[in-house]
């Protein structure tokens, strides 16, 4: 029987989720304290690689998923203008009876998520963060955002790449800038577009796409990032419609989708990892709030769900929560996660400042063939 009698899980995006339903099902109580009020009806797409679909399958979800996503096996290259350059098999890495990639629409990943949160006997407090947490010994005491106190044999940062838990139990750490930003929009996909083409050249550092439905996809365009400031809502649909004119193909009919603000995205590659070890005392960091990084490799989902299932699977073998139990999440997770982020990080440096020998390719399929091992 496992030492963990409750827990509370700060986040309820993809780490906390796939972490309460793992603790929930193995009989744990599990509250998730979600700072907001209601789920998102409006969002971008998210790219899942095969070890992130292997995780969904191990939470009972992968159906829902499959059926709600758009999967593909290959990426493809083509030139600003649209032309094919090369058809590139993509890695399975979780496994060969599951696809290389999905892509889905992030509310419709959430709500699966969600109802199996609920299933699972987790309970969800919306509009509720932490104020304060103190570290007893055996447990934590948590001061929740609506002025109540609970404390737990376990608290989980899986807060987000801007954590407050992070910064309440003294990590200083803070998201790092890359030079890049990317323009996302959420549109309708056209029907020759049946997986992820990536463009390099043109007036970006990359243009790309990535079905999410039988309708639906998103587009994003990579340039030098700009001021966060200088990008007013009303002007979003204006600001990527003159980076998308350098592109032809599918791109022509997805420009005449750039015009909603509102689903429109703009935000800064940024990179972020905390050194070992991820917790103080009995709080813990997983996902985001532990390690992010740009989505030059499109694994970001897929090392959230990770940590979440390797933390579950320790917690619920425990017959004690101490030092030695974190010490063993960090030896299965640390590395991986570092190895993902810094190469990340190298994708998106070597796009910036050109390096004539860069081996992408090898880098890549140094961290598929890494990832397509369980952690």
């Amino acid at each position: 029987m496992t030492a963990l009698g409750n827990a509370l899980i700060v986040g309820g995006g993809t780490a906390g989720s796939a972490l309460a339903i793992l603790l929930a099902r193995g009989g744990v109580t599990v509250d998730i304290a979600e700072i907001n009020p209601e789920p998102a009806t409006l969002g971008s797409g998210i790219t899942l690689q095969g070890n992130a679909l292997r995780v969904l399958r191990d939470l009972g979800v992968w159906d829902r998923v499959g059926a709600a996503g758009f999967a593909f096996d290959s990426l493809g290259l083509r030139t600003p203008g649209g032309d094919l350059i090369a058809e590139i098999p993509d890695a399975r890495t979780g496994g060969p009876d599951l696809p290389a990639t999905l892509g889905m629409n992030r509310p419709e990943l959430a709500a699966i998520l969600a109802d199996a949160v609920r299933d699972a006997g987790a309970r969800l407090r919306p509009g509720l963060t932490v104020n304060a947490l103190t570290d007893t010994g055996d447990g934590v005491r948590a001061e929740l955002s609506d002025g109540t106190t609970a404390t737990y044999d376990l608290v989980v940062g899986a807060d987000g790449i801007r954590s407050t838990v992070r910064r309440l139990i003294g990590i200083d750490v803070v998201p790092q800038p890359t030079g890049m930003g990317i323009w996302r929009v959420h549109t309708r996909r056209p029907k020759e577009v049946e997986r992820t083409d990536l463009i390099y050249g043109g007036p970006c550092f990359i243009a790309g796409y990535c079905p999410t439905g039988a309708d639906t996809m998103y587009a994003y365009l990579v340039e030098r990032a700009r001021p966060r400031e200088s990008v007013a809502d009303a002007d979003k649909p204006a600001h990527m419609l003159a980076l998308a004119r350098g592109y032809g193909g599918a791109w022509d009919e997805i420009r005449t989708g750039i015009t909603d603000p509102d689903r429109i995205n703009y935000t800064w590659f940024e990179s972020l990892l905390v050194d070992r070890p991820w917790n103080r005392g009995r709080t813990v960091l997983i996902g985001d709030a532990a390690h992010a990084c740009p989505p030059t490799l499109a694994q970001g989902a897929a090392q959230c769900l990770e940590d979440a299932a390797v933390l579950a699977e320790l917690l619920l073998g425990a017959d004690r929560i101490d030092q030695s139990l974190f010490d063993a999440f960090m030896d299965r997770r640390h590395e991986r996660a570092k190895a993902v982020v810094e190469a990340s990080v190298q994708l998106a440096s070597w796009q910036l400042n050109p390096v004539p020998d860069a081996d992408v390719p090898g880098l890549m399929g140094r961290i598929a063939a890494m990832v397509t091992q369980r952690p």
